[in-house]
């Protein structure tokens, strides 16, 4: 308690003209010039991206706030940019639901990573709540448990992938393996191929 009486004596007898020496002002600007950062870009067309360095923004104005394409980097720019020219890059069109996949027939997914993920409304479409299907280049066929819908994973990535996880242990990491489920403990005769 005492110490606290001291912090507060001493807090009214400090000049209020050395805490304001300096205006705020002339601090900001300080800043601005200390980390101004130049950089000129260009809104490219999506014919004309190469590399990554082609998705680096131009940045706003002086004086304005940036909308997305003037700061926005990476697969978001380079998703704006095709958007902006009626290109859907990611291709987010819904899966077949005009009939119902069977392991014959599955629905196909595209996919260019390792997984990919499938929403299943049933068949008819929205015929029981949303059940996320996981499909991998490792398992790519999975059927859904509400309504024995079955997808199958279309890999459209790249053939050597260089964060392929199978080649770790040669960096002294262990090969990645699959988490155990019931599917592991079915007779091989009922597996699915």
């Amino acid at each position: 308690m005492f110490l606290q009486r001291t912090a507060f004596a001493l807090a009214r007898r400090t000049p209020t003209r050395a805490i304001a020496a300096r205006p705020f002002s002339s601090s900001v600007s300080r800043f601005n010039k200390k980390y101004e950062v130049k950089q000129e870009g260009k809104i490219l067309p999506f014919e004309e991206i190469k590399t990554e360095d082609d998705l680096i923004p131009p940045g706003a104005k002086s004086g304005t706030v940036p909308v997305d394409i003037e700061h926005a980097t990476g697969l978001e720019r380079l998703e704006l940019v095709g958007k902006m020219q009626g290109i859907d890059i990611f291709d987010m069109r819904p899966l077949d639901a005009s009939r119902k996949g069977t392991l014959e027939d599955p629905i196909i997914v595209p996919g260019a990573g390792d997984e990919q993920y499938a929403g299943c409304t049933g068949y008819p479409a929205d015929s029981h709540q949303v059940v996320w299907l996981t499909v991998s280049r490792d398992r790519p066929i999975e059927r859904c448990g509400e309504c024995g819908n079955v997808v199958k994973l279309n890999y459209v990535g790249p053939l050597e992938d260089p964060h392929d996880h199978d080649h770790g242990h040669e960096h002294g990491h262990p090969p990645h393996e699959e988490p155990k489920t019931f599917a592991d403990y079915v007779k091989p005769d009922y597996w699915y191929r």
